[in-house]
């Protein structure tokens, strides 16, 4: 699992680097979480084709559990892709609600998840 480290002012971002899925379940997240704890950041940008496909059928649990895991641990995270397709009315809700409590937050674009982690 490879992190680049971003510095937005005084504050220290990590940025998962990968051409493929890192998270296929709480496990891998918890290592995540790990490795950014290690370098000493609490906040984490990852793109959405990190994810296991089936994070974004909230039927499975997998990002209840996972984002639970990221709020327990106070690590803030911003997931980056195109999440205006979707059609699922749960999904959206549920990016909507993610994205108004500010831990974990489902945005368009890199620049906009470093402007709003380095907050």
């Amino acid at each position: 699992m490879n992190l680049k480290i971003h510095n937005e002012g005084t504050i220290e971002i990590a940025e998962l680097i990968s051409k493929k899925v890192e998270i296929n379940d709480v496990e891998d997240a918890i290592d995540l979480l790990g490795a950014a704890s290690y370098l000493g950041v609490h906040k984490i940008i990852i793109r959405k084709e990190h994810l296991v496909p089936g994070f974004f059928d909230l039927k499975t649990t997998i990002a209840g559990d996972i984002l639970q895991k990221f709020s327990n641990y106070r690590m803030k995270m911003a997931i980056i892709g195109n999440f205006t397709k979707s059609n699922s009315k749960s999904l959206n809700d549920f990016i909507f609600e993610s994205n108004k409590t500010g831990s974990i937050l489902f945005l368009s674009s890199f620049e906009e998840a470093l402007q709003k982690l380095g907050k």
